[in-house]
């Protein structure tokens, strides 16, 4: 079987609680081509034949990548990932307009939404589909597909940011959306059929926000190729892209798996900064004196305050070379509250801890280490002007995959623990991933060792032996 990859110039558009546990095994199970095994498995497989080191140092961030596989057994599987029947099941599940799905077509360059109100029921969105020559676009299956929650969630381990997705479904001779560049690095995985891609440089490399761009703005597509299924197509955030269905073949589904939005250095320097200045304030007088008096006033911002804001800036970067680390205010604490929880093979229930009670005697080993931070912070229930510094521990463990990519709303929840800044010592030591012994936790007492030991367990976050 023939493969090639192909560099090809540069993101498209993007109900009840699930149960934890999996009783029957999905077709894509038994057909499964990718790797498992870890989420660095799992990408390797995802990407194959291009290596890993290659895609970073020559693709990521940067250009396209076509892989064009030429795999029957790959394309079986993509296939098995989701149909357009599946879409009859699911409407009976419970889909709705704008929420779930939507009903859209490219009519002259613009995009034409086709949505009805309320509940989605297939009939009408087969007809939709064929006489309106529609594009369903449907909203993060891996809330309703297990096997996308199972890539999803391997794949939020290996970038350490959150991964969404859509499938798109387009009849022949259709286009869904208009040419237009996103703000995610974008994995395309062709399922049914075929799709015709065209690709333009960017206008905004590596953008930070989505956007549709006119056709007389984006020139002559820089490629220019058809997927077929066991397909896989990579470009930058930034990249413009439109894709039709080719006319006179079935229709085409795709799914679009994305990552990396809001995950730049700019976006980690607007969330920590905050925090470092209040820090090195709290030391350096200058940073607590007042700015002119109607400064706010004016029009304009004085040369001298620029200056002087500039050395402020020059301060921090002196003094943060000799600090431990930045402290996340948001990043990190929304990244672990909004991912996947982890896909259980086995099918046992994180919600209850292990039989296994931990005492002094028993040994642990921390357990779905991916799916959990360890950081430092304010304490966040003391009401005086000089908090105490606090270890935390958020994971993933306890989020509903039903609402994942969904926004924030009441069911979106952090879960985590919280302790003494005493404690880091001994949560590094289980931070190792190694065994070890709660007797030998580094803590003062017996009764801190047990009880760390005990919260831990509480939280499904150790095994006990």
């Amino acid at each position: 079987m023939s493969k090639k990859a192909q560099p090809t110039g540069n993101g498209p558009e993007e109900d009840g609680p699930v149960p934890y546990k999996q009783s029957k095994v999905d077709e894509s199970d038994k057909l499964s081509t990718l790797n498992f095994n870890s989420p660095t498995a799992l990408f390797e497989s995802l990407i194959s034949p291009i290596k890993v080191e290659t895609f970073f140092k020559e693709f990521w961030e940067q250009k396209p990548l076509l892989i064009q596989r030429d795999n029957p057994s790959m394309a079986a599987y993509y296939q098995s990932l989701f149909r357009f029947s599946d879409l009859n099941r699911l409407c009976l599940q419970g889909l709705y307009y704008g929420k779930d799905l939507n009903v859209c077509r490219c009519i002259n360059g613009k995009k034409k939404v086709l949505n009805k109100n309320g509940k989605v029921h297939f009939l009408q969105l087969r007809k939709d589909f064929d006489q309106k020559r529609a594009t369903i676009q449907f909203h993060q299956p891996q809330r309703f597909k297990n096997e996308f929650w199972r890539i999803q969630e391997k794949l939020e381990c290996y970038f350490g940011s959150l991964v969404g997705s859509n499938v798109y479904m387009t009849p022949a001779g259709s286009q869904g959306l208009p040419p237009h560049y996103d703000d995610v690095e974008v994995f395309i995985l062709q399922l049914e059929g075929e799709k015709h891609w065209r690709l333009y440089s960017p206008t905004v490399p590596l953008a930070r926000e989505y956007s549709v761009e006119p056709e007389a703005r984006i020139g002559t597509p820089t490629h220019d190729f058809i997927l077929k299924p066991g397909d896989l197509l990579y470009f930058p955030r930034g990249t413009i892209h439109q894709a039709e269905t080719p006319s006179g073949l079935t229709h085409s589904t795709h799914v679009t798996i994305s990552t990396y939005q809001n995950n730049s250095w700019g976006d980690l320097l607007l969330d920590s900064i905050s925090a470092l200045v209040f820090d090195i304030a709290k030391e350096d007088v200058a940073l607590r004196t007042g700015i002119p008096r109607k400064m706010l006033m004016q029009v304009e911002t004085p040369t001298a305050a620029k200056r002087k804001v500039s050395g402020f800036l020059r301060t921090l970067a002196d003094q943060l070379e000799d600090r431990k680390g930045l402290l996340s205010s948001d990043m990190k604490k929304d990244f672990v509250m909004c991912r996947l929880p982890p896909y259980l093979e086995n099918g046992a229930d994180l919600l209850e801890p292990a039989e296994k009670f931990p005492t002094l005697d028993s040994t642990i080993r921390l357990q779905f280490r991916d799916h959990v931070v360890l950081t430092v912070g304010p304490d966040e229930d003391q009401s005086d002007e000089a908090p105490q510094m606090m270890a935390y521990i958020y994971h993933s463990l306890k989020n509903l995959r039903q609402v994942h990519m969904m926004g924030k709303d009441e069911e979106t929840q952090l879960h985590g623990l919280r302790f003494p800044l005493s404690h880091m010592d001994a949560l590094k030591q289980i931070w190792s991933g190694s065994a070890v012994p709660v007797k030998d936790l580094k803590l003062h007492t017996d009764e801190e060792k047990s009880n760390l030991a005990v919260s831990l367990w509480t939280e499904c976050l150790v095994q006990v032996f």
